[in-house]
């Protein structure tokens, strides 16, 4: 049951008459509600505690994502300072849920370039919040040690020495070299198949109010090497080649393959690791356990993609000797 003062916002926004229920929550301290109004037309009540959540990059990110035709929520209504705000209503098909009731892959997944491409497109002219947010290395270090602080002595309950820390840090090291030599785009930050919502015309994209200016692999990688779903190396081979061809089209990103490919998978190993620290930290800190089933699937990519680069070798090696990755 909502309280007082949200029941508040709404009837201001839309009058009385209407039905409101909860239909979902996240990994964040953000829960969304359907409101149902008289005429039978829906919006969605976002409930941030100003508290735990800043709803102004969300809010400044869609007003400029929208501007230029990004397939973004509509905002209605918002009071940022009561963390109250009325959306567009996507309905509740994430592209993930719409595989599993059998929508075509291919389609669904050409739809998801075609949208990050326009994302990544949009102009550098300083008018997002985003734009001055570098994913820089301290950044890139930070998301390093999710899975060092919380995963590894939090989840598996193992002590890491001083010398397996540096060790993990001089690979880490090499990875955020690799990618930071990257071109820079704006970053969805998470752009994976439960963040994209199947209306049954277009993908939605929603959950974008962490957005950075970053590498332009970041999304690919976090869409093709899904926590949530797994797809195997011809799929998302396929779908990699859509993407490269809409950015040297749309970007004037027209990289070797040689050097994409390190930079994709470079990419994706830094991804996917602080995935899984951000997944043990959601189970010890917040006891949101229901992450940690994901983690396998996870680091089943990690495993697959460490095994093509020999200097990674001491990080694979760690990873098998804490349990965190099969051998």
């Amino acid at each position: 049951m909502i309280h007082p003062q949200a029941n508040a916002f709404i009837q201001t926004c839309v009058g009385p008459g209407f039905t409101i229920r909860q239909i979902s929550g996240d990994a964040s301290f953000r829960t969304y509600y359907r409101v149902v109004l008289p005429d039978h037309k829906t919006m969605v009540f976002m409930d941030a505690p100003p508290d735990k959540e800043d709803s102004e990059p969300f809010v400044q990110i869609a007003a400029f994502l929208g501007k230029h035709g990004v397939g973004v929520p509509q905002i209605f209504h918002a009071d940022l300072k009561g963390g109250f705000l009325l959306l567009e209503d996507f309905g509740d098909v994430t592209l993930l849920e719409a595989l599993n009731q059998g929508q075509n892959p291919r389609m669904l997944y050409t739809r998801a370039v075609e949208n990050l491409l326009q994302l990544q497109a949009t102009p550098k002219d300083g008018q997002c919040l985003a734009h001055g947010r570098p994913y820089d290395r301290a950044l890139l270090d930070r998301e390093f040690a999710l899975l060092t602080d919380w995963t590894i002595p939090k989840i598996l309950q193992r002590t890491i020495t001083d010398s397996q820390r540096k060790t993990f840090q001089s690979c880490f090291d090499l990875i955020i070299e690799q990618v930071l030599r990257q071109p820079v785009v704006l970053v969805h930050r998470d752009y994976h198949s439960r963040n994209l919502m199947w209306t049954g015309d277009r993908l939605g994209i929603i959950d974008f109010q962490d957005a950075v200016m970053g590498p332009i692999t970041y999304d690919l990688a976090s869409l093709l090497r899904d926590c949530y779903v797994a797809w195997d190396r011809p799929f998302r081979e396929e779908i990699t080649q859509v993407w490269l061809r809409g950015a040297g089209d749309l970007l004037g990103y027209m990289p070797d393959e040689k050097t994409f490919v390190r930079d994709f998978d470079f990419m994706a190993i830094q991804r996917n690791l602080k995935a899984v620290g951000i997944f043990g930290r959601l189970s010890h800190r917040d006891g949101k356990h229901g992450y940690l089933k994901d983690i396998p699937r996870t680091m089943g990519y990690v495993r697959e993609t460490l095994a093509a680069y020999p200097e990674l070798t001491p990080l694979a090696d760690l990873l098998i000797h804490f349990g965190a990755m099969e051998p």
